[in-house]
């Protein structure tokens, strides 16, 4: 399975020059671009060409990959059944401070104008895995998933699969999402939601609506929707839009941190976050994806006995993801990233509750692979 890409992207870490190995969700096409330098790129104008890796702290350098190579390979699936007893680290590692962050958030929702604030922890697990067997493993148990492996020697390498986009962008055509509240999956079981996730999860649409709204044109919402994501449900709207006199970097700047990761008020929230988490998030509830690729699609004409009965259009596409369910690769362990949404009905207790069913799609892959 993807043997020609692993190979090359094997000689490739082995020489420590940077590449990307990606499938989007729900697709069996495995994508890898390979940068023949060890030159960290930046984005700037987002008029720029690559693979982008961009952080949560908006003020920081976005890296953008180069490729100088390119490779696609179709992959067989095949299901991984769930284990239902993951190997957690411990029951209460880090139990008492992640409880302490939420009350402190509680608390400062109560006594400001914060409607929302999301706040994280990580987990560090010794591993020495290949990167690439934990690759596959990801495609194979999170179908509906962005799955990725990301590697620069001056920065690191990543790995993840994440339910949420965070735009798509096909020439002036936008979607988005917004993605809010957790539910564990409960086989033959209908998910049910409370207050505080329905809540949570219209204050990220309402967000993303007033964003957006003297930006684009025909803003559309769909309906909010249960989706499973490995082992849990979300609620999600997609929305969708036209951006006619708008940059593409004007609209990012607007959505990212968006409030699914970050908060609401924006700056504020994000301030509070870089404070008190005490730990830098660094690409985990960043983006990542492709940054103004060409896509070639091939129409045909309905008109009979033409010559040229089929002609090509090529668009320009972004299609980026928020960086969830991910992990860090880095001096023989693992750092698995987790957090959640803090509303003013939040129960800590629950919160860290949140935290461990969030970590078991990481923790999935590294115990079965």
């Amino acid at each position: 399975m993807l043997t020609q890409i692993i190979n090359k992207a094997s000689k490739q870490l082995d020489a420590k020059l940077p590449f990307v190995l990606y499938r989007k969700p729900n697709s069996t096409v495995v994508k890898a671009g390979f940068q023949s330098t060890t030159v960290i790129y930046n984005v700037n104008s987002f008029e720029e060409k690559g693979f982008v890796f961009a952080p949560f702290n908006s003020e920081s350098p976005i890296v953008l990959l180069k490729f100088d190579d390119f490779l696609e390979e179709t992959y067989a699936f095949n299901s991984i059944a769930s284990k239902q007893d993951i190997n957690y680290p411990s029951a209460t590692e880090g139990k008492e401070k992640h409880i302490e962050l939420v009350k402190k958030a509680i608390s400062k929702i109560k006594d400001t104008n914060f409607k929302k604030v999301v706040v994280s922890r990580k987990i560090e697990i010794n591993c020495t895995k290949d990167p690439f067997l934990l690759f596959s493993s990801l495609l194979q148990k999170y179908a509906s998933a962005f799955c990725y492996l990301w590697y620069h020697p001056k920065i690191g390498m990543w790995l993840g699969a994440t339910p949420e986009i965070l735009l798509k962008l096909e020439n002036k055509r936008l979607t988005t999402m917004s993605l809010a509240g957790t539910k564990p999956y409960e086989q033959d079981k209908k998910v049910t939601w409370g207050i505080k996730e329905l809540e949570e999860q219209n204050l990220v649409t309402e967000y993303i609506t007033n964003a957006l709204e003297n930006k684009v044109d025909k803003l559309l919402y769909s309906k909010v929707e249960s989706i499973r994501a490995g082992n849990l449900w979300h609620l999600r709207t997609k929305l969708t839009a036209d951006i006619i006199n708008e940059s593409l970097k004007s609209i990012i700047q607007v959505l990212h941190p968006t409030p699914a990761v970050c908060g609401m008020p924006k700056e504020e929230t994000k301030s509070f976050i870089l404070e008190e988490e005490n730990y830098d998030r660094e690409y985990y509830t960043g983006y990542l994806g492709e940054l103004n690729f060409k896509q070639e699609n091939l129409r045909t004409t309905r008109r009979k006995n033409t010559e040229n009965n089929a002609y090509k259009s090529i668009k320009k596409v972004s299609d980026l993801y928020v960086n969830l369910r991910c992990m860090q690769l880095k001096d023989a362990k693992a750092i698995v990233y987790v957090g959640g949404g803090i509303t003013k009905d939040s129960d800590p207790e629950k919160e860290w509750k949140e935290t461990v069913n969030k970590s078991k799609t990481m923790l999935f892959i590294l115990n079965t692979t």
